[in-house]
């Protein structure tokens, strides 16, 4: 990239070109001396100098190196001690699957059963190595000319590698979610199933948990029923059987290579009748039996304009030579998730759950917020808290509590109707104690336009309770609203102290909006504030919401 200072070299790699940047790290072109290219992803310095993601990141490397098949991109080389670690995977050309469909559109049946089989492939690959991806989304595959292959296997987390974290914690992106990532508890190969429905639903032009911030995406995936109206009728019952709530009614990759592959894919009928037969699949609407489509080939062919393939008969080619078909009108399914829903009741907290069922009334956002993993956008949910756990003496006295009033900052911001979530009580951990989330979103007022107030919106999520480490529980619900994987940084976070202010602020502009936020030993919050400003002007504003929404306790908690 023109204007961008490139390193010379990483390890024995010549580095030619800047391929992306993420919030975790740099994503590189380089050539190795005997002439073979590879992408090579380079941790944040930041992130280099803790201990902690270093071990992380060392198990990670591990595991990815044993990972082969015919659909994933191999690690060729790593060093999990340089100053800043590195990862070196063999370079795939060819367009990443959320760029082929926003320049081509979605695709029909027959593609998106030669799609999901493929990446059943590779998700059996990975999980026969004793592997889970935990991030599986469009931007996470390349659609090379032999095939889709997956990426980033530094995200990738043996399932031993796990006692390094604190228990609870996940990867993943919130859309692509599964519920039980979103709720901090463990993670299986049958995550990355639910996640490989989601990409095809995405692939067929829809959104499986619609629109939303990062929250919201997550609440929908684990108490609402996915939207699977973009889907084709004929592959509608084996996506929803992907996205099933209990991962234990998943069909597993191998299963999904006996209804998807080119095998079967010529008896779609058949097919949909065994996955709608699936205990607990998601409810959809009755169709009729599809017509049986060719198989596709996977020999190249032109590139064909969407008004020359039909759903039924799509012509030969790979993946992504295909021919795309418009997306069926987005009526809402019945029960299908919108941007507006309505939340459950506070207290359905799933205590009723079935045996072998998830409890489904939190959302692990709501616990922490991000860590995301080199090479993509990861959102890591800690339902266990932040570091520094230790008994009940370690927990600070109650003193404080949050409250999200229907204005503030005298009348400037008035609180949205939509897209409420009720408040939400957290399970103690060692690194919580009686804590709370709360969300609200705010829009200037007529009189914030009088006085001239700098912001449009602004975006609050937080929790209150009692912390033992209150300002790691802000940095990631900070990361929780920022980190995308595409994101742009406008100004790096930096810590701030308003004058006449008790505590430090943090403050970063990322992809045109400003974002605060601050940890006591009773309040974690973070603030969102459009458009954009200078971190003086956000910390300054960030201070008077602080002192509106922070309240004291009635009754404070004695000192243990």
């Amino acid at each position: 990239m023109d204007g961008v200072d490139l390193p010379e070299r990483i390890g024995d790699y010549v580095v030619e070109r800047e391929l992306g940047a993420g919030g975790m790290g740099t994503v590189y072109l380089a050539r190795s001396r005997g002439g073979r290219t590879v992408a090579v992803k380079v941790a944040r310095p930041e992130l280099a100098a803790d201990p902690h993601f270093r071990a992380r990141f060392r198990a990670e490397v591990d595991a990815a190196r044993k990972v082969g098949g015919f659909h994933t991109a191999q690690v060729v080389d790593a060093d999990p001690d340089a100053a800043a670690p590195w990862l070196a995977t063999a370079y795939i050309a060819g367009p990443t699957l959320s760029g082929l469909l926003a320049e081509r559109g979605p695709m029909d049946e027959a593609r998106l059963r030669l799609l999901g089989a493929a990446l059943a492939e590779a998700l059996q690959a990975i999980h026969d190595c004793g592997l889970i991806h935990r991030d599986l989304k469009p931007g996470n595959i390349i659609m090379a000319d032999d095939g889709p292959r997956v990426l980033d296997f530094g995200i990738a987390r043996a399932l031993e590698a796990t006692r390094l974290t604190f228990t609870g914690a996940a990867f993943g992106t919130p859309g692509f979610l599964a519920p039980e990532q979103a709720q901090g508890l463990e993670v299986g190969g049958a995550a990355d199933v639910f996640a490989l429905g989601a990409v095809l639903v995405a692939a067929a032009g829809g959104q499986p948990f619609g629109e939303g911030t990062p929250m919201m995406l997550m609440y929908r995936a684990v108490h609402e029923p996915a939207d699977l109206s973009a889907l084709p009728e004929g592959i509608r019952p084996v996506v929803a059987a992907c996205l099933t709530k209990d991962p234990a009614q998943r069909p597993t990759p191998k299963r999904l290579l006996d209804l998807l592959a080119p095998e079967t894919a010529t008896k779609p009928a058949e097919a949909a009748a065994e996955a709608a037969a699936h205990p607990t699949a998601p409810a959809s609407p009755a169709a009729a039996p599809a017509a049986p489509s060719p198989t596709p080939s996977l020999t190249p062919t032109p590139t064909q304009t969407p008004t020359a393939v039909s759903a039924v008969a799509p012509t030969a080619g790979d993946i992504a030579d295909a021919a795309t078909v418009g997306a069926p009108p987005r009526a809402a399914a019945p029960g299908a998730a919108t941007a507006g829903a309505a939340a459950p009741p506070a207290g359905s907290r799933g205590a009723g759950s079935p045996p072998g069922k998830m409890p489904t009334g939190r959302v692990a956002a709501v616990a922490a917020g991000a860590l995301l993993v080199l090479g993509g956008a990861g959102y890591g949910i800690y339902a266990a808290g932040g570091p520094g756990w230790g008994s009940d003496a370690s927990f600070p006295p109650a003193t404080h509590e949050l409250v999200l009033p229907e204005s503030m900052v005298d009348g400037a911001y008035g609180r949205n109707i939509e897209n409420r979530l009720p408040a939400d009580p957290q399970p103690d951990n060692g690194g919580q104690k009686g804590s709370t989330h709360y969300s609200a979103d705010y829009t200037v007022t007529s009189a914030g336009l009088e006085k001239g107030v700098t912001f449009r919106t602004v975006e609050v999520y937080g929790s209150s309770g009692r912390y033992t480490d209150p300002e790691w529980d802000r940095d990631s619900l900070m990361r929780a609203m920022t980190v995308t994987g595409r994101e742009t940084v406008g100004d790096p976070a930096r810590t701030i102290r308003v004058p006449g202010s008790d505590v430090d602020f943090r403050c970063e502009t990322v992809d045109g909006k400003t974002v605060c936020g601050w940890g006591d030993a009773n309040t974690t919050v973070a603030i969102e504030f459009t458009p954009s400003a200078s971190l003086e002007v956000a910390a300054a504003e960030t201070r008077k919401i602080r002192d509106e929404i922070r309240r004291p306790v009635a009754t404070p908690t004695p000192s243990p």
